[in-house]
């Protein structure tokens, strides 16, 4: 079980704020070598900030050896009640930068909390005032992380890595997602209305929904997938944009076809029609706000496009 920081001495204290400033120095190297390429003064922030943290490590060590001699007690962050223990995201490919400022807030918060508490509950002089000057400098990384603004980096620095961030977003989500849900809410379109007015039987018409939503899902994740490893187009790793783009096909195929899961055709097919339409819109506004696609424009082309291929549903169907 996680102990308590109650349950700590003063040799276990240093040890593991010994600890804490190595892992989080570890982190804030890998945060500035992940931004270094789309966020060059970020990843100033974040190298300043390790040689800190590095910094505070010596002193804590130098402070321990005096104390206790050479012997360091192995206790981490995740040994004591109270720390959370924050997924390896800075192992990935492509760093999102406000997961960064959020993650290092955190860490930063909770280190300045625990060299509170620690101080409070030293009695050696030197140990107590090393964790309150510590606790100082910890709370000034906390405002740091928070805006990142403060030293180093100036507005419009920040507001063109905002930019840059909203680009990869689009790029590598954006893009993906409505390129599967056009293919989800269209394509499937008219295997479904062929089978409606060819059956009127809205359990055939559900299935064939169903299938095609799935099927397609399958066939535009993969090919997303396969398409660009994103080592140089900067679209991301391969299989997530796949997954989005898969997922996003079979939700834009089943929105229509789960109408017809009522029993009383006329009913399903009223709903199912309305969906079609809000699709639509839908596809239409995420291009107009992420593309910067006029509204009117966006919303003719895509209304135009799933119009034919329903009509053409619906004749196959009637034939």
């Amino acid at each position: 079980m996680a102990l308590s920081i109650k349950d700590l001495g003063e040799r276990e204290i240093l040890a593991l704020a010994v600890s804490l400033e190595e892992e989080d120095g570890r982190i804030y190297a890998e945060f500035a070598e992940g931004l270094r390429k789309n966020f060059p003064a970020t990843a100033r922030i974040f190298e300043k900030m390790r040689e800190e943290e590095s910094e505070h490590r010596r002193r804590l060590l130098d402070q321990f050896k005096i104390r206790f001699g050479d012997h360091l007690p192995l206790i981490r962050r995740g040994d004591v009640r109270g720390f959370t223990n924050p997924k390896p995201f800075w192992l990935a490919s492509q760093l999102n930068i406000n997961a960064v400022r959020n993650a290092a807030a955190v860490m930063e918060s909770e280190t300045t909390r625990f060299y509170e508490a620690a101080a409070l509950r030293t009695t050696n002089v030197d140990t107590r005032k090393l964790l309150g000057d510590l606790a100082i400098v910890e709370r000034q990384h906390t405002q740091m992380a928070e805006s990142l603004e403060d030293k180093g980096i100036s507005q419009t620095e920040r507001q063109a890595e905002d930019e840059t961030q909203r680009r990869l977003f689009v790029l590598q989500i954006v893009q993906p997602g409505l390129a599967g849900l056009m293919d989800g809410s269209v394509s499937t379109l008219a295997p479904l209305f062929a089978a409606a007015f060819a059956t009127h039987n809205t359990k055939s018409t559900l299935l064939v929904g169903l299938a095609a939503s799935v099927g397609a899902g399958i066939s535009m994740g993969f090919a997303e997938a396969l398409s660009d490893d994103g080592a140089l187009s900067g679209r991301g790793h391969p299989w997530l944009r796949g997954s989005i783009c898969g997922l996003m096909t079979a939700l834009g195929g089943l929105g229509h076809s789960l109408p017809f899961l009522a029993s009383t055709f006329n009913f399903a097919f009223g709903l199912a029609v309305c969906i079609v339409f809000v699709e639509l819109l839908i596809i239409a506004w995420i291009r107009h706000r992420y593309m910067d696609t006029p509204l009117l424009s966006a919303a003719f082309q895509v209304i135009v496009g799933g119009v034919l291929v329903f009509i053409a549903g619906v004749l196959i169907g009637a034939s």
